[in-house]
């Protein structure tokens, strides 16, 4: 039995729902993963629409260009919000792991979670949110160092995160940022972390800041992040895209819902830099105090 044109019409335009969020979270413009998958980018508008009848082999091409999982993109009930980072553990756990997974949602008993321990501030965002200016006000207020996540990405592989995106793909950068955090953990030292704006794409990266992070969302307008990103010079993914303020807002919607699991959010639209560090530092003064007492961590005026 095969489904009615109406089912597959909602099919398609689901699956290009999947497609144009899926490449707003990486960043990238309809240009660049026309360039990088090899397809036209009429064909992929003509996809993210619901008009293209695309082939699994296609499909692939786009999948692996945003190195992303090829399941991502298929119209499906997936049954948790979270079921991405399920996925990726399991993916990555061991045989006993996996015998205990399943024993516990057997209904099984295990031991009670540990907490993460406590790493300091991570500020997530989108480029131009203000991560490294007030990143390092803030670092030098409490006394911690201040860390890029990309700059380690870069220092650790020798390359340029434009080169390693060059080389190894999407994919590639990701499993070399999440290698870099790591190795910022094993530090076991405070510090004031600044992340990438599409760290959010990456189920088990981001989950591991929200775990060991008090994580901050600095939010602006649109156009203030666009207008702070020229000032630096640097407009990637997006250069000479006519359409970049368009691309910029499909990219903050799709990002939002996961930009908003920080602990706390700090707008800082129409604000001095001065102004929104003293916002900043005033949303994580109760924090800092409470990890003080819980950890016997030296108390820091603010």
């Amino acid at each position: 039995m095969t489904d009615s044109p109406d089912a597959e019409s909602r099919f398609l335009e689901q699956l290009g729902q999947r497609v144009r969020t899926t490449r707003a979270l990486r960043g990238m413009s309809r240009k660049v993963l026309a360039k990088v998958s090899g397809i036209s980018e009429r064909y992929i508008a003509q996809l993210e629409s619901g008009k293209g009848n695309v082939s699994i082999v296609l499909l692939r091409r786009v999948s692996d260009a945003m190195g992303a999982h090829l399941e991502d993109l298929l119209p499906s009930a997936d049954p948790t919000p979270d079921w991405q980072m399920f996925r990726d553990l399991l993916r990555k756990a061991t045989p006993a792991q996996i015998a205990q997974a399943k024993d516990v949602l057997a209904g099984g008993s295990a031991s009670a979670p540990r907490r993460a321990p406590f790493c300091g501030i991570a500020l997530i965002g989108l480029r131009g949110a203000g991560k490294s200016t007030l990143g390092k006000i803030l670092a030098k207020k409490v006394g911690w160092s201040f860390v890029e996540l990309n700059k380690e990405v870069e220092q650790q592989n020798g390359l340029s995160v434009a080169e390693i995106i060059a080389l190894y793909g999407q994919e590639g950068f990701r499993r070399m940022e999440q290698a870099a955090l790591q190795q910022l953990l094993a530090r076991n030292e405070l510090m004031v972390l600044a992340t990438g704006g599409g760290i959010v794409s990456e189920p088990l990266t981001f989950d591991q800041i929200l775990s060991s992070f008090y994580t901050i969302w600095l939010k602006a307008e649109p156009e203030e992040h666009m207008a702070r990103v020229r000032r630096q010079g640097d407009l990637r993914p997006m250069a000479d895209d006519r359409s970049a303020m368009a691309e910029l807002r499909n990219i903050l919607l799709s990002r939002e819902p996961l930009y908003s699991r920080a602990t706390a959010v700090v707008d800082t639209a129409g604000l001095s830099v001065d102004a929104a560090a003293a916002r900043l530092i005033d949303a994580v003064r109760p924090v800092l105090q409470n990890e003080a007492r819980s950890f016997g961590l030296r108390s820091v005026a603010l």
